[in-house]
């Protein structure tokens, strides 16, 4: 390998070079701890947790009027006890723009004006995960990971918590078997189909494209802006398939729980999305994670009789 490889020659290398460990000979030095003798930082990552209809104000948050290190946590967070030192409370923000009280994940995420386009009830932006994910998802297999209840449940309009920088929703998935195997099983087709169906979506996608470019002459301002959102996605879309195809002869990290079983509800299904997000992170598959948690199944696998939506009506004391 030549000393002097250069960066843009790596990175058009990117897809077989990637399994390697971070070499002198390749020119980036600094990265090589064991020259260097600098310890390696882990990589930053960002989980973010939907809650749909919300939480207990009394239990959950700690009280407002104590600041600094020796805040008493509250009954909903003492099982964090001993993390408290790694972990920071935010308090006292609102999306000044919302007020729709069954849509609590909705703009949770990009604290948007929903009537910011004029003439539309419901405009969005990109999500904070989308962010995260476009600043650390270069390097993983996924950029990011949007996993789901199966129901609404407060969340209000969406497909997951992200949204696309169209302020389009981002989909997700709500099944914990199909979540294990994206992350950890081997695609059966062979190589060599593999690339194939990589360039024949890349073939229609350059036809749509030339055939997007020929009516874009003469049309209004509203079309243009039209066109311009459907070029984002052609865009959107090319950008995925690069990253297929960088990926595609690096095998999936072993995976470091079992298969879950199918069917889970309520409190069984969070727990095991919450353990497939740790392994996802372990394993170094993605760095920005999403959940939009349930809540109705969750109470129904606790014995507890009245829907989410009641529940979420409540009042102190």
């Amino acid at each position: 390998m030549q000393p002097n490889m250069e960066r843009r020659h790596f990175l058009r290398g990117a897809g077989a070079l990637i399994t390697l460990p971070t070499l002198e000979s390749i020119g980036f030095r600094r990265f090589a701890s064991a020259a260097n003798k600098a310890p390696v930082k882990p990589p930053k990552r960002a989980v973010f947790l939907g809650m749909g209809f919300g939480v207990t104000k009394e239990t959950w948050f700690p009280d407002i009027n104590q600041t600094g290190p020796d805040y008493e946590l509250s009954e909903g967070l003492a099982p964090l006890a001993r993390h408290k030192s790694d972990f920071t409370v935010v308090q006292g923000c609102a999306n000044q723009y919302t007020n729709e009280a069954h849509w609590g994940s909705t703009f949770w995420l990009t604290g948007a004006n929903r009537y910011s386009v004029p003439g539309q009830n419901m405009a969005n932006s990109i999500s904070a995960d989308q962010v995260v994910a476009q600043h650390l998802g270069q390097d993983t297999r996924f950029s990011s990971l949007q996993l789901n209840a199966a129901s609404l449940e407060g969340h209000g309009p969406g497909l997951s918590l992200g949204w696309d920088q169209r302020g389009k929703p981002v989909a997700g998935q709500d099944d914990p078997v199909q979540v294990f195997h994206k992350l950890f099983s081997s695609d059966d087709m062979p190589l060599e189909q593999r690339q194939a169906a990589i360039a024949e979506n890349r073939s229609v996608l350059d036809a749509v494209l030339t055939q997007a470019r020929r009516v874009q002459l003469g049309l209004s301002k509203t079309d243009t802006d039209k066109l311009d959102e459907y070029f984002q996605g052609i865009r959107d879309i090319e950008t995925r398939l690069k990253k297929d195809e960088a990926w595609l002869d690096v095998p999936k990290a072993r995976a470091p729980l079992d298969e879950p079983e199918a069917g889970l509800k309520g409190k069984a299904e969070i727990e095991i999305m919450q353990d497939l997000i740790v392994a996802a992170l372990q394993t170094d598959s993605t760095r920005s994670l999403s959940y939009r948690m349930p809540g109705q199944s969750l109470l129904q696998s606790l014995d507890l009789k009245p829907s989410a939506h009641n529940v979420s009506h409540y009042s102190p004391g």
